[in-house]
């Protein structure tokens, strides 16, 4: 009898010890091997992502023409100026005593005019007397000969003169031209920039004209210059809706609009990009020239359609389970295997694309990833060492 029990107490264990490995091989069985997102309903936004450069609509650079010492600065960074306004001048001493020796120049040259008229007139008495006296056979015809040619060049004399005058004149006016210049005069009403120069200071306007200030014409309208490559220019219309964001208000989301697309190609180590020009109101002067802007240009937007993530559109079984259709598949789970199901697409944004048209459904799950393939990653492919 004891032999009987310990029988059976030794076959209950065998069967519960059985059991539990069951249980436990069947709790592994039932471990998930893949990793779903469901089919949702929600907003996407198909868009251009790129940066650029936030600049006021018309930046004017301010020069000089004239070279010589900085006497006076009449404004500073960030001052508001007016169209023909003085913001700086030039020492004008040098200037001033030009004009004033072309002006002695000019009336140098009218007195020589005024010598040569009488000199003219004088010989031109002379000529006709001449002419009167070998009428009459009193003088010899070499004496008419020389009071004529002497007439003539008197006359030359005269347009040579004239001539003179005229280029002191230049002469003066481009002097005068020279020391209004020394007035350095802002040509349009805008906010000054910045300042390049300081008192004291000498400028030189020999071969280039150098920039003394740049003026900001209106810094409530501003815009920014992005670079689209070529493979999304295509999508890129004037007109669109722009989003934007800088770093200096991460949190505060700015709107504007294309303005225009360029066609001249920007090419930087065989990259070929296009400028596409954003303008937007700057009202409250929270942009300033030279922020870098992130900018999303908005091709279209559709709101609370079917989406599925992009990841789900990515997966692939394995090598092996590559379809020869074209076209865009997800995999579901049915009967507890994967199945490939085919989807036609919409528009897409970073995250999810539209569903079209497919054999799915809102809610319905996706495989976005393989749970397996870690352990598989793990798996030495060489001979185990003992």
């Amino acid at each position: 009898m004891k032999n009987k029990k310990v029988i059976l107490i030794v076959a209950s264990l065998i069967i519960v010890a059985g059991i539990a490995l069951f249980i436990g091989f069947s709790g592994k069985e039932k471990k998930p091997k893949f990793r779903t997102e469901k089919v949702t309903k929600g907003d996407i936004v198909s868009a251009i992502s790129t940066t650029g450069t936030v600049n006021a609509v018309t930046t004017v650079l301010v020069g000089t023409q004239v070279s010589g010492t900085i006497k006076h600065i009449y404004v500073d960074f960030n001052s508001p100026v007016k169209k023909g306004q003085l913001i700086a001048q030039i020492d004008p001493a040098t200037f001033e005593a030009q004009v004033d020796q072309a002006r002695a120049n000019l009336l140098s040259a009218k007195a020589n005019v005024d010598k040569a008229e009488a000199t003219l007139f004088d010989v031109k008495r002379s000529m006709n007397r001449n002419k009167e006296l070998f009428s009459k056979n009193l003088i010899a015809r070499i004496e008419l000969d020389t009071s004529e040619t002497n007439f003539e060049t008197s006359k030359a004399q005269l347009s040579t003169a004239k001539a003179q005058l005229a280029q002191t004149e230049a002469a003066l006016r481009y002097a005068e031209i020279n020391l209004r210049n020394t007035k350095i005069i802002s040509p349009v009403d805008g906010i000054v920039v910045s300042r390049n120069i300081d008192v004291g200071q000498t400028v030189a306007a020999s071969f280039q004209t150098p920039t003394l200030f740049t003026i900001a014409q209106d810094l409530t309208k501003m815009q920014i210059d992005t670079n689209v490559s070529e493979a999304d220019i295509g999508k890129a219309k004037v007109g669109q809706a722009v989003e934007f964001s800088v770093d200096a208000y991460p949190e505060v989301t700015f709107k504007g609009s294309v303005f225009q697309i360029r066609n001249a190609p920007i090419v930087v180590q065989n990259v070929v990009t296009y400028d596409v020009v954003i303008k937007m109101d700057n009202q409250d002067l929270k942009l300033k020239p030279g922020m870098t802007a992130n900018v999303s240009i908005i091709i279209e937007l559709k709101k609370n359609v079917t989406r599925i993530s992009n990841t789900a559109l990515r997966f692939k079984l394995s090598e092996k389970s590559k379809s020869p259709d074209k076209g865009h598949a997800v995999w579901i789970i049915e009967m507890g295997k994967p199945k490939r199901v085919k989807v036609l697409t919409g528009i897409s944004d970073e995250s999810y694309t539209e569903l079209v048209s497919g054999e799915i459904k809102e809610g319905q799950e996706l495989i976005v990833e393989s749970l397996e393939k870690a352990k598989g990653s793990q798996r030495t492919s060489g001979p185990r060492m003992f």
